[in-house]
């Protein structure tokens, strides 16, 4: 197999460049929600400070976190988008964007700490609510965050081993891409999006609640549900995220049995292997087989070429011995 030292610079015969396919289109929609975000925010604060309405200024800086907090996705895009050819990257950038998922999903869990905290502090000290003006602020900051989550919607929807030197070694390197494998990183920055639009909804129902009722516990036991809800979504996220970075396989997961099937109708036994996700839509594998009749290896990965979400493959194989 011909190789390349990535210290000296030297370029490598394949690419390495696992992103998902709409990679450019999510990093062009989370920069557009961000502009629109940081637009509320700046137009929210100088309306706040022109007419002295502090739920305006407020949300404005609530708004400002919030674009801090997508900008983690904004730059991963951009940083994995930028050195998907590096070749210091020796699987590529795909992942940064479960890094991505999993730090945002993190932040995501911080916020629903904060909106519990400060629940709990409006049941021991309640404060007084203006009501009309606190309902406009949540219904324009609704209809926002829905405008947002339009953008960003996407379709998302301890083992050791010596190894020998094998006689035959060799790669393949394919470019498909899976459709039903999640962007973690656009799948992050749609939740934030949903957890502001869910506050949003939660607090407007609490305020004409307040209003017409005179309820007003009703607002701190309405921010603890949406709490919970966002931590649920949070730990998802972080669950979902954090396996593929230390390369879980999931129960459900069928590409192991699917090669080891392929390689069993070619009267090989399979040895050893090892199967991670890359990037969205792809994922890398390391095949080694024992057979009485060995094939060179681009024998066998062909065979896998079959699979669609293989992108990477090396194979070994060697002789039974008798």
């Amino acid at each position: 197999m011909i190789s390349a030292d990535s210290s000296s610079g030297a370029s490598l015969r394949h690419s390495h460049v696992f992103l998902g396919e709409d990679h450019d289109r999510n990093e062009r929609r989370t920069w557009l929600v961000i502009a629109i975000t940081a637009t509320m925010m700046v137009v929210e604060i100088v309306a706040g400070g022109l007419t002295g309405s502090m739920a305006l200024t407020a949300d404005g800086w609530h708004m400002s976190t919030h674009a801090a907090a997508l900008s983690i996705s904004a730059f991963a895009y951009r940083f994995a988008r930028r050195n998907a050819r590096n070749p210091r990257f020796t699987f590529g950038t795909g992942k940064l964007g479960d890094l991505a998922g999993f730090t945002s999903a993190v932040v995501l869990a911080l916020i629903a700490l904060f909106i519990a905290w400060e629940s709990f502090l409006r049941f021991t000290a309640p404060v007084p609510i203006d009501f009309s003006e606190a309902i406009l602020v949540a219904a324009v900051g609704l209809v926002v965050n829905l405008v947002c989550a339009l953008l960003l919607r996407g379709d998302h929807h301890h083992h050791g081993h010596q190894h020998g030197e094998a006689p035959h070694h060799n790669d393949h390197h394919g470019h498909h891409a899976g459709h039903g494998d999640t962007d973690r990183n656009l799948r992050a920055a749609y939740l934030h999006v949903m957890a502001d639009a869910l506050t949003s909804v939660l607090a407007i129902a609490a305020l004409l609640a307040g209003s017409l009722y005179g309820w007003l516990w009703l607002d701190p036991v309405i921010g603890v549900f949406g709490a919970l809800l966002i931590a649920r979504w949070a730990t998802s996220l972080i669950r979902d995220a954090g396996v593929v970075l230390v390369d879980y396989v999931p129960p459900d997961e069928d590409l192991p049995e699917e090669i080891a099937t392929i390689m069993r109708a070619e009267r090989c036994e399979v040895t050893d292997l090892h199967v991670w996700r890359l990037g969205p839509g792809h994922h890398g594998a390391i095949v080694a087989v024992v057979t009485e009749k060995p094939r060179p290896p681009s024998y066998y990965r062909e065979k896998l070429a079959a699979i669609h979400d293989l992108s990477h493959v090396t194979v070994e194989v060697e002789p039974q011995r008798t």
